[in-house]
């Protein structure tokens, strides 16, 4: 190095080289430890934030995601890349005046190979992330003709109605639960107002039958504004759903399973598809389910459960409630030794307090629903 004039000394490419290195150094550093110090486990990172599912069709989605954020990823990566090299290596030099020719740096307009290249990557990369969506949308959306469980939904404002409609059991047995299409208002009687005149029933005066799609099994389980509707569903086994709505529309969300489904009022008139199907569930536990469209006063409150045990529980959870008509879900889920009331989430209070506060209710673990000490069957 030279020093003229009293000047700074000027810095060899080299050691411009050095502190460049030091920098991406410092940056790899400071990611590592950021990622260190939350506490994020390698499979919790490479999730980018995605929620973990108890299904592999949410296994598949995991996956989609987390490949479109790593190629996401990459071509950031090529991008900032680009950038700092151009404003590292192609900004002016020097305090000199430059020429005309020195004023601008070569320009590339018009390079035709050049356009071509940075248009049809894009393009390529649509396809491709468009071919591995469609190819995940088709195993979500698989339905085959042999679920072991076909559950109906039938979603009102505000809560929930699960039935039983057929279950394979484990001993070979079939479990058939279906009873009859049916309409909410078929119960209600014509009347007149004090005119004379015919008032119009439900469903802006049309006829009861427009409503006969929902479903009406022998073993169903009512929510209530005091009850927390638990479905209780096997491990291990695909299951199929079929909903709807009673009267406007709602949505049908569990989070584990990573998808939510429109629950739609006159689905063939409003042509959709309202069976939809999961291979299985993964894992034993208990699971919160909402209602994720806005569908009116009481919407926050639409909650419900997803009580996952294994087949055998399921088999004789079916039995007992087969067996005994009368008795309630909570009865029901006593006999298999599980936590008869709801783990994930409770009755909202609809009573209006003065401070609007409501008291947090804890039944138990969500990823341990038996109950200790308890011998399945015991009760039937």
């Amino acid at each position: 190095m030279t020093v003229t004039h009293g000047g700074r000394p000027r810095l060899t490419a080299t050691g411009s080289g050095r502190r460049r290195a030091k920098r991406v150094y410092a940056l790899l550093l400071l990611g590592v430890g950021a990622l260190l110090m939350s506490g994020c486990s390698a499979s919790e990172a490479m999730r980018f934030g995605w929620p973990e599912g108890v299904t592999p069709e949410a296994e598949d989605m995991r996956h989609l995601w987390t490949w479109s954020v790593i190629a996401a990823l990459v071509m950031g990566i090529i991008v900032w890349a680009l950038t700092f090299w151009t404003i590292s290596f192609h900004r002016r030099k020097g305090t000199g005046k430059l020429s005309a020719d020195e004023e601008f740096p070569r320009q590339t307009a018009y390079n035709v190979p050049l356009e071509l290249t940075y248009t049809a990557i894009p393009f390529v990369i649509i396809a491709v992330l468009f071919y591995f969506t469609i190819i995940v949308q088709n195993s979500v959306e698989a339905k085959k003709s042999d679920p072991k469980v076909v559950v109906d939904i039938t979603a009102f404002q505000w809560n929930w109605k699960f039935g039983y409609r057929s279950v394979e059991m484990g001993n070979g047995q079939k479990y058939e639960g279906f009873l009859r299409n049916g309409s909410p208002y078929e119960e209600q009687l014509p009347r007149e107002n004090k005119e004379g005149e015919e008032v119009p029933l439900p469903a802006n005066g049309r006829d009861d039958d427009i409503r006969n799609y929902l479903k009406f099994d022998r073993i169903e389980t009512v929510g209530t504004s005091d009850e927390i509707p638990v479905l209780v569903l096997p491990v291990g086994e695909r299951i199929e759903f079929e909903q709807a709505s009673a009267d406007v529309i709602h949505s049908f969300w569990v989070p584990e399973f990573l998808f939510k489904r429109d629950v739609m009022p006159f689905p063939k008139q409003n042509h959709t598809d309202n069976r939809w199907q999961v291979s299985s569930i993964d894992r034993p536990g208990a699971f919160v389910g909402r209602c994720a469209e806005m569908c009116g006063t009481y919407h926050s409150m639409m909650n419900f459960e997803v009580r996952a045990v294994s087949k055998a529980k399921f088999d004789t959870y079916i039995s007992y409630r087969a067996a005994n008509p009368t008795a309630t879900n909570a009865q029901a889920l006593q006999s298999i030794c599980e936590t008869p009331v709801s783990i994930t989430t409770h009755p909202f209070d609809t009573r209006r307090s003065t401070d609007g506060t409501t008291t947090p209710q804890t039944n138990g673990d969500a990823n341990n629903t038996s109950i200790p000490g308890c011998t399945v069957g015991a009760q039937q």
